[in-house]
């Protein structure tokens, strides 16, 4: 526990606004471990090619390095709220380091395609709990009234990984090994570990919660299933196949069976506690959310595609095309994160949606030879709506809940993520295929034009998002204030901080 005097001074820094030096140190701790995990989504996706060469297989058995990571990633999330709570936050996430640096290391040594996809998933079962366990750590530490601040510190990972992976994957394939696209993460790794190690304590206390093995058995073995449907829509080109549908229907079935089970009067110490969409907060900002990440991740596949497919242009050079999308993130991200703390995160959700679909409609016209000036501007734009409007959408999911259901709540938004970021990149690549296909003769401007018309469907999600998120707050959330799971107002548990 801290001095008066040190308590003093970090609750002044929260009745301002501002994050005092303790907090920035532990988002320092949580951003190294998500750099890892959300690069190493998106990293991968440019080796496809060259795990095809190194290691003699097929397009759909390299596809595996990648499926792999997701349903390994989707299978653990939900464990995160109750590790947590018996382990404690600290020993957790250094699991979750040890384990994706170990998996790093073995990809890097594979020696088969089979070898590499499973390395790939003890990857993804360490990495799965890193970003959950950070954002329970981030809320924890700087308390319900700066998670928009801390929100704006972890999104940075979040909407740059997508843009920062292909380039980065690129220059190492292209000048390194494809062994660095994994051997990165060691250095990495380490340090993120050692400082963790260093920054965080242990828990105050640790509760020892009865284990959930009914929801677990249905929910994770559930979400890994539906997303193993989604993915592999894409091999089939369609989400009618039976290999896609099978899978999806099981994987549908257990999940649906899973929110009858946690929603039992008895049950109280469900995997994930969905009573949490009692508040109503919440419960809009989750539809906002999946809304927004299905049309965010879906775009993000088309840029570089478009770029390489239709402009010729290297995998390296593609990154750096998308790089203003990231830039324009940066200015805002920061700036709605602080303010939202302060006004509530309506209004920079409602108006980050309109930037982001307007940014988007200057896609929906693509041609042969569209200048890349305006394309540039046109996703510098929608950088600045994506930093306005994806973490005051996150902060607002977490700011009202009491400290004992910040755990739940992060796991939940989670799982939310990596459903929404999936199923976004399935159908905007299905669809996108399907328009290909109709381009006879594939000329350079028939190819554009298909992705024109599937940057329609990106731009008709975004404009969706307007619907929930009018429901957003747009004052101050007090945590005096806040909703609880039961749907009663309820005071937070005061933060302690070390």
């Amino acid at each position: 526990m801290t001095s008066p005097t040190k308590a003093s001074a970090e609750g002044a820094g929260a009745e301002s606004g501002g994050l005092d030096a303790r907090v920035l140190k532990i988002a320092a701790v949580v951003v190294l471990g998500a750099i890892m995990s959300i690069l190493d989504t998106t990293v991968v996706a440019v080796a496809q090619n060259t795990f095809q060469d190194v290691f003699d297989t097929s397009a759909a058995s390299a596809a595996w390095t990648a499926t792999g990571y997701t349903l390994a990633l989707a299978a653990v999330i939900p464990l995160s709220s109750w590790a947590a709570a018996r382990f404690g936050t600290k020993k957790v996430y250094l699991t979750s380091l040890v384990l994706f640096v170990i998996g790093s290391i073995l990809c890097a040594f594979a020696w088969n395609i089979g070898s590499l996809v499973a390395f790939r998933m003890l990857q993804g079962a360490g990495g799965g709990m890193l970003m959950p366990v950070g954002m329970m750590i981030l809320t924890r530490a700087a308390g319900p009234e700066r998670v928009g601040s801390v929100m704006a510190v972890l999104g940075v990972p979040m909407l740059l990984g997508p843009i920062a992976g292909p380039i980065l994957g690129g220059v190492l394939i292209e000048y390194v090994s494809w062994h660095w696209i994994f051997l990165i993460n060691v250095p990495i790794g380490i340090l993120a570990f050692l400082y963790s190690a260093w920054i965080l304590e242990d828990d105050d206390e640790k509760t020892r919660p009865p284990f959930d093995f009914v929801g677990l058995l249905l929910l994770s073995p559930g979400l890994a299933l539906f997303l193993y449907g989604v993915s592999s829509s894409n091999d089939a080109g369609t989400f009618i196949a039976a290999k896609v549908l099978i899978p999806m229907v099981i994987g549908a079935a257990l999940i649906i069976a899973f929110v009858f089970h946690a929603l039992r009067g008895k049950n109280n110490n469900p995997l994930i506690d969905l009573r949490l969409f009692k508040n109503p907060t919440l419960s809009w900002t989750v539809v906002t959310f999946s809304l927004f990440l299905i049309a965010f991740f879906g775009a993000s596949l088309l840029f570089p595609q478009y770029f390489i497919g239709v402009r010729g242009e290297s995998t390296l050079m593609a990154g750096l095309l998308v790089a203003p999308q990231g830039l324009g993130a940066m200015i805002t991200m920061p700036i709605a994160g602080r303010m939202t703390d302060k006004i509530g995160p309506g209004k920079f959700v409602l108006t980050g949606i309109v930037l982001i679909a307007f940014g988007l409609g200057a896609f929906m016209f693509l041609g042969a030879g569209t200048s890349y000036w305006i394309l540039g501007a046109a996703l510098f734009v929608q950088g600045l709506g994506m930093g306005m409007s994806m973490m005051p959408m996150m902060s607002a999911a977490l700011a009202t809940l009491s400290a004992d259901k910040v755990a739940d709540g992060s796991t939940l938004v989670n799982v939310v993520q990596q459903t929404a970021a999936s199923v976004g990149t399935a159908v905007i690549s299905v669809i996108l295929a399907s328009n290909l296909k109709s381009v006879t003769p594939p000329t350079p401007s028939g190819l554009a034009g298909a992705f024109g018309d599937t940057f329609v469907v990106a731009v008709v999600l975004i404009v969706l998002c307007l619907v929930p998120a009018f429901f957003l707050p747009r004052k101050k959330v007090s945590v005096h204030t806040e909703i609880g799971a039961d749907g009663e107002p309820v005071k937070a548990a005061p933060v302690m901080m070390h």
